[in-house]
């Protein structure tokens, strides 16, 4: 394996990624390490929170209902709004940052975002332990008596919403900057997913106040009821569903390129397309989410079930984009046999190593995703815990292990230190996987069988299957496996980013750039394949799950809040 210096780059050519993030201004990089040293925080405190509601639904830990629900809110505010959000708006800086190659624009809004975030952050914790828990999505029919508790809860996330707005306003002024300077005609493909997603935080941070705004009028006696609030949050819950994903895709790319030298064979428009498809194809895909709605016609359901078709490809292209570059690239380097060009990649590198099995967990996620937003199953399976069976992939499996990723590239640059035992941190995606397998598949059986979503026991006095308890057990067990690994990571990240000492350790990179060797024509057939292959696992599953749920005695429809 050629292993070069992530800081260091071929003469004549752009500096790394490392290095342009390494050359900052020190006042950016300060608020860099504040937003990620943030965002950290809030992944420990939602892996506690799930952790201990993992242990206490495997009937591990018993708790009193109010702190049961206080438990999940926890882990639901903490990891679903601030450590995605806080993420994001980090590494959206950061890229945008290193896009420029002369730091942040508009100062004062970068770190006017950071403060508006962290005070949300701070209140939204706070009501969340000592309120009425509300769960992630804030409901104010569960505390119609408790204005207190609505009010405060909505202000945390208009906090974050004002915060990702101004962080969102630096950032496209970054991105812009050297189109303004005359520097660049146009944008890159990577300036032009950081100006597309940039604008995609501002749009959900308009959801967001759309759906809370109303709660924190009605506590202060200045407005109605909002009893709207879940059509409001299905529409909000949407983008931030997708966002995530979103942000995924572009740190897939910008890895890839980093730690491999290859960019998309297909040229930057392509990447433009896809990432420009976003826009295109999640917002008015939005209507699955309303299939829980009672009063919903048929022709919606219908419309919303077309819909759904089409949420994936955006990132479903992404994904044959970035694969089909790599075993091109490898096969125009001699490389043969299937997944014979995969051996080249540099697996010893951490970060590798989350981003490819990410994309493990992303497939499995998918097929179950595809699963739950046909109109005939929503009604009968958002209520039960195939929904936190098969999100998990999603959430910890593809979102947090690429996000962490980029935080092994990223972070040394920053603190000026090195990597926290890069043997270790390898290891640990697998890992993580092995727990999420044992989880959504004793969740997503669960949720086959009936086994609810929000009910710690579910025993009902000995009335239940004897299957669920075990199912649940399981479900524990999974949650345990892949915390651990994931609380290994997150303390490596943490010391990384603590670290002030250079080491002569480095996570290996590959030089995969060859530029004229005839990389368009070689074969690349492992992007498209899994992709159809993922198609057909999709379509066979959805049909399984008709079968099993036509098969059950009783049909359960859902009350409208399933998400």
């Amino acid at each position: 394996m050629n292993t070069i210096s992530t800081n260091v780059a071929p003469v004549g050519s752009k500096p790394t990624l490392a290095a342009r993030i390494k050359a900052l201004p020190t006042p950016d990089k300060a608020l860099l390490k504040l937003l990620f040293g943030a965002a950290l925080l809030a992944l420990v405190l939602g892996l506690i929170g799930g952790f201990v509601t993992a242990l206490a639904r495997a009937g591990a830990l018993t708790f009193f209902p109010d702190d049961a629900y206080r438990l999940l809110t926890l882990h639901g505010v903490s990891v679903f709004f601030y450590w995605l959000y806080l993420i994001q708006a980090a590494l959206l800086l950061v890229l945008a940052a290193a896009e420029n190659g002369r730091g942040l624009a508009l100062h004062p809004f970068a770190w006017l975002g950071a403060a508006l975030m962290l005070a949300g952050f701070g209140v939204s914790e706070w009501i969340s332990y000592t309120g009425t828990p509300l769960l992630y999505d804030g409901s104010p029919e569960l505390a119609a008596d408790d204005p207190r508790s609505v009010g405060f809860f909505a202000l945390g996330y208009l906090l974050l919403s004002g915060g990702l707005v101004a962080s969102a306003v630096s950032g496209i002024a970054t991105v812009l900057q050297p189109r303004l300077r005359g520097e660049a005609d146009a944008f890159t493909s990577i300036g032009f997913a950081l100006f597309a997603w940039a604008g995609f935080l501002v749009v959900s941070a308009i959801a967001a106040t759309n759906a809370f705004l109303p709660g924190m009028l009605w506590s202060l006696g200045a407005g109605p009821f909002p009893a709207d609030h879940g059509t409001e949050w299905h529409i909000l819950f949407h983008n931030l569903h997708y966002l995530p994903l979103m942000a995924t895709v572009l740190v897939w790319y910008v890895l890839t390129e980093h730690l491999t030298g290859v960019k998309s064979i297909h040229g930057a428009r392509m990447s433009k397309v896809v990432f420009a498809a976003y826009l295109v194809f999640v917002p008015p895909t939005s209507l699955y989410h309303m299939f829980l709605e009672p009063n919903l016609s048929e022709g919606v359901r219908v419309v919303g079930s077309l819909l759904s078709l089409f949420v994936s490809v955006p990132t479903l292209a992404a994904f044959a984009i970035i694969v089909s570059s790599l075993e091109a690239s490898a096969r125009a380097r001699g490389a043969t046999g299937l997944f014979g060009w995969m051996r080249g990649l540099p697996w010893d590198n951490p970060a590798m190593a989350n981003m490819g099995w990410a994309v493990v967990n992303m497939m499995v996620g998918i097929t179950f995703a595809f699963v739950l937003i046909q109109g005939e199953l929503a009604p009968m399976l958002s209520d039960t815990f195939f929904v936190p069976g098969y999100f998990h992939f999603f959430a910890v499996g593809v979102l947090t292990q690429t996000f962490l990723a980029a935080m092994m590239v990223m972070l040394p640059a920053l603190s000026g230190g090195s990597l926290w035992r890069p043997a270790v941190l390898k290891r640990m995606p697998v890992v993580v996987t092995i727990g999420l397998v044992i989880f959504g598949a004793a969740g997503i059986t669960a949720g086959f069988m009936g086994v609810p979503r929000r009910v710690f026991d579910v025993s009902y006095g000995g009335m239940a299957p004897a299957a669920w308890p075990v199912l649940m057990a399981l479900v524990g067990v999974g949650a345990t496996v892949f915390a651990v690994a994931i609380s290994v990571t997150v303390y490596g990240v943490v010391r990384t980013l603590l670290s002030r000492r250079a080491t002569a350790e480095r996570a290996p990179v590959v030089d995969w750039q060859a530029r004229a060797r005839g990389v368009g024509a070689a074969p690349a057939w492992t992007g498209p394949v899994s992709v159809a292959a993922l198609v057909a696992a999709m379509y066979v599953f959805t049909i399984v799950a008709f079968q099993l749920i036509q098969s059950l005695p009783i049909i359960a429809i859902g009350g409208g809040h399933g998400h």
